[in-house]
This record gives C-alpha cells, structure tokens and sequence, in this order.
C-alpha cells in the first residue's frame, strides 16, 4: 500500500495537544472537526479505526486491500465531515462509508490470487486464534461469499448493526440484507458442518 499524507494528520512543526486537552465528547470531536481542527478528527480516526479496519477486513478478506479500505473511507469522511449531522451516530456514519469503501475495492479488484498475502505478514489487528482448522475454513468461507453478503454477515453477526441500518449503509433493501444475511449464514453453516464432523 502506498504511504499517503492524510489532510488529518497533525502538522510535524504544530504544537499536539494532551489527551486532556481534546473534548472527550464525540459530538465535541465532531463540531471541532467540522470547524477545520485536524486534530479533532484524528482523534476520531483513533478512536474507529481499529472497528473501521474490522468492517473492512471482513469484506475484502485481503490485509493491504483492507487497509486501503480504511483509508479511502477515512479519506472520505474527512472531506464530508461538514455534511455531517453532529446528533446522529458518528460510528454509523463513518462504517457505511467504510463498508462501502471495501465493496469498490472489492468491485475493483475482482480476479485475485489466494495466496497474495502470505498467512506470515503480520497485522496489528491479528486475531491469535487465528492460526486454527476453524479459523481457516472459516475465512476460506467467508471468501466464497460474495462480497454483498460477506459485509451483511459480518456487519449484523460481528458488529451487531440490525437489517434497517445495514440497508442503509450498503443503499439496498432492508430485505435484501435479510435475505443476504439467511443466504451467508446457510453457506458457512454447511462449511462449519463439514469441519465439525471431520474433527
């Protein structure tokens, strides 16, 4: 992934200001974002980024492409943080953004070789049970859904959204998110099936 100077990132030569020193309120992060204070928005990367990289890992399956989910999303948000409503929910915002950041990767990168990113590179959002039968079959699963239904799953299962908000987000029907959300679970309930029984 190519390193980039986000428009947020604090100025080398500008004084940081202490935790204590930042409004610990969201909605205050939001407004002091919006009145053009970078570091109030980095504050807001900090404090989503590690859920943002969730969301989008889930997706994309692939650690860089994930990463350029975030940052493409991030990147956005930074740039219509105006637009934003400070009463609504900022995380829901921000991981629709990033759920759909991860699709047009997904869109854009369509033919992919499995083994692009060797199971040895680390990532500092590592899962250590990850190295399980479990754990593999699982992705491998997760990597046969399309990729629709793979941000569905993993956003009603893994992040607790219910069906209304995941259809706004990825801008579909609430019963298509149903129906998506029945077909992935039916998949990875078949595939979970055979490694329970094989073990």
């Amino acid at each position: 992934m190519t390193s980039v100077a986000l428009p947020w990132a604090p100025r080398p030569s500008a004084p940081r200001r202490t935790v204590t020193e930042r409004p610990s309120d969201e909605r205050d992060l939001v407004l002091s974002a919006q009145r053009g204070e970078r570091e109030a928005f980095s504050e807001l990367v900090r404090r989503h980024q590690r859920r943002a990289y969730a969301v989008a890992r889930a997706i994309v399956i692939n650690h860089e492409d994930a990463e350029d989910a975030v940052q493409e999303a991030f990147l956005h948000a930074f740039k219509a943080i105006d637009r934003f409503l400070p009463d609504q929910a900022f995380g829901a915002w921000l991981h629709r953004i990033v759920a759909n950041a991860a699709l047009d990767v997904t869109r854009r990168r369509k033919v992919r070789d499995a083994d692009e990113l060797p199971e040895t590179v680390a990532s500092p959002f590592r899962d250590p049970a990850e190295g399980g039968e479990l754990r593999r079959r699982l992705k491998e699963a997760l990597e046969t859904l399309p990729a629709r239904q793979r941000a569905v799953i993993v956003l009603h299962d893994v992040e607790g959204y219910k069906h209304a908000e995941i259809g706004k987000m990825l801008e579909i029907p609430e019963g298509t998110a149903r129906s998506d959300l029945h077909y992935a679970r039916s998949q990875l309930r078949q595939v979970l099936g055979s490694v329970r029984s094989g073990l």
